[in-house]
């Protein structure tokens, strides 16, 4: 039995005729005396009966029509989220990044998305921290946010916006002087990061490592403020994005030094598949990104 029979079957039944059926079928009343006989060959079974004004349900016919309710239901609701994923409107987006301070922007954005898109379901994937392009790769996200490309051919990448890193050291350290660090100045500080593996430290995977130069010491501090009053106390120094700094530069007992003679800068981009380039709600959901992070 086809979608159409379905149709046809629940339409003739709520309109207990033929004849009204018709500018809700938009075939003539042949073509429905015609399928309706089909349908009832096929079967083996009257599904309606007819009295003097109406055509009402046999009790085989009962069973069909409440079949057809609940799958032209779920097949209207259905093409409705299909709709709605092609025009941008609605689906779901796994989501992570390669680093634990790229989450400070999440809360906003998404607050601001659910607005724009309520039909847009956005899940943050803590567990593909570090390591978003395997993830991408693994089907297990939909958006990576990465500063390092890799050169699967298979992953498209999207320009989001650049940062720049810089270290954060205690006033009376002997590094507070300097106009900025050397590779050389981090291999007797004690570092602190908010995890490991210290390979997917910025500092380290773009600074330090082509040098093999390692911190001294490292410790793994998750916490931003936490992690800043350790710096405060001589603990030791850590490096962040000036972007993520902005709530505490104000501070006396810290100072913000370049890392490099010209900074060390990184480049954000939004990692997809390219088999997911066609998804509006996709795209438009990493140009949403795109705005709120350039701003």
């Amino acid at each position: 039995m086809e979608i159409r029979h379905l149709n046809l079957i629940k339409t003739i039944a709520e309109e207990k005729s033929i004849t009204k059926s018709l500018d809700k079928l938009f075939i003539t009343q042949s073509a429905v005396s015609h399928q309706l006989k089909d349908i009832e060959e096929r079967i083996g079974v009257k599904i309606f009966y007819r009295t003097k004004n109406q055509w009402l349900l046999t009790e085989e016919g009962k069973i069909l029509y409440d079949t057809a309710v609940i799958v032209l239901a779920e097949l209207n609701a259905a093409m409705e989220k299909v709709n709605d994923m092609r025009g941008g409107h609605a689906g779901t987006i796994r989501l992570s990044t390669e680093c634990y301070t790229s989450y400070h922007w999440l809360p906003s954005f998404m607050t601001k998305m659910k607005v724009l898109y309520p039909k847009l379901e956005v899940k943050i994937v803590i567990e593909a921290t570090h390591k978003p392009l395997e993830k991408l790769l693994q089907n297990e996200l939909d958006v990576g946010i990465t500063s390092d490309p890799g050169g699967d051919k298979s992953i498209k990448y999207i320009k989001l916006f650049k940062d720049e890193v810089i270290a954060i050291v205690n006033k009376e350290s002997a590094l507070a002087q300097k106009k900025y660090l050397k590779a050389e100045d981090f291999a007797t500080q004690t570092l602190i990061i908010h995890s490991y593996p210290l390979e997917t430290v910025t500092v380290y995977q773009h600074f330090l490592k082509a040098l093999k130069i390692r911190p001294q010491q490292i410790i793994a501090i998750p916490l931003t403020e936490v992690a800043l009053e350790m710096v405060k106390s001589g603990m030791g120094i850590m490096t962040l994005p000036t972007w993520a700094l902005k709530p505490f530069i104000s501070s006396p007992d810290l100072r913000l030094i370049r890392i490099g003679s010209k900074g060390l800068t990184r480049t954000h981009f939004a990692a997809i598949r390219h088999e997911d380039a066609g998804k509006k709600y996709i795209t438009d959901f990493v140009d949403n990104l795109h705005e709120e992070l350039t701003n």
